[in-house]
């Protein structure tokens, strides 16, 4: 081989490195809540048509496993259905990490049941009944004589979080519950299951399940905008620290107008 042609491999060679390496794509790193998740993953699309050389990285878990991660430092957002727990701010501060709270939608906790149950609305105090296990057949509710199948989420989960406030007061959701690990685990289960409750983000809200009133109030953008439904939540990103470079211009994006008409069209309630 001449001089020539390896003075020409190696000057390809180094132009590769320059056009690859330096500018390679910039990666964000995003896990958590499944609540969340519709939000964040529209929205990347979004972010990622318009800015091609960022790479975004989606993945569930659960609103704790999305704290945790930020804290750790092995995500750059933290999605959670919650808003971060006293011992968990403790746990950062010992490790020198400071969590930013970024609210970015609003969502209601809708209970289901099979699409063929008559059953049209419940009130809080029914809805612990059951979870208590205090409630254990359809026809107590004026349905048919069928024995309830009670679905919850697990513990890790920032909408069981919510669901154990705001319905449970703080009581436990009694052993022969099956806990499942994420909305549309719920949304699928009870789906298949004619005697089957469980409760769902509204973003993941479909035909395949039938969707109550609580107290007589139907969940919805204006319901939960105004607070009048009872099972209602902000939504969060959180992130160590102040954001900085495509993570802040990310979540920038999220809290702009296009960003919360994706909200919307999530199926989840806009800020604004």
């Amino acid at each position: 081989m001449g001089k020539k042609t390896g003075f020409f491999i190696v000057a390809v060679f180094l132009a590769s490195i320059f056009t690859t390496g330096f500018a390679s794509a910039e990666k964000i790193i995003i896990k958590g809540s499944t609540t969340v998740l519709p939000i964040a993953q529209k929205c990347a699309e979004a972010y990622m048509l318009d800015k091609p050389d960022v790479k975004i990285s989606i993945s569930g878990g659960g609103s704790g496993n999305g704290i945790k991660a930020i804290i750790d430092e092995t995500s750059d957002i933290g999605n959670s259905s919650r808003f971060i727990k006293g011992k968990e701010v403790k746990f950062a501060m010992d490790r020198g990490v400071y969590p930013v709270p970024f609210r970015v939608a609003y969502d209601c906790i809708v209970p289901v049941v099979h699409s063929s149950n008559n059953l049209e609305n419940i009130t809080l105090v029914q809805l612990r009944a059951i979870y208590k296990g205090a409630i254990k057949n359809w026809k107590e509710l004026g349905g048919p004589d069928r024995t309830i199948v009670v679905i919850s989420r697990d513990t890790s989960s920032g909408t069981y979080e919510v669901w154990h406030k705001k319905v449970m007061k703080k009581e436990r959701v009694f052993p022969g519950a099956l806990l499942l690990a994420s909305n549309g685990a719920i949304v699928q289960a009870v789906s298949k299951n004619k005697n089957a409750v469980g409760y769902i983000g509204i973003g993941y809200l479909d035909s395949s399940v039938k969707a109550l009133t609580v107290n007589g109030i139907k969940g919805s953008v204006k319901t939960t905008l105004s607070g009048i439904f009872p099972i209602s939540r902000p939504l969060f990103m959180f992130t160590t620290g102040w954001p900085k470079g495509e993570t802040l211009n990310f979540i920038n994006f999220v809290l702009s107008p296009n960003g919360q008409s994706l909200v919307r069209s999530s199926g989840y309630v806009p800020l604004y």
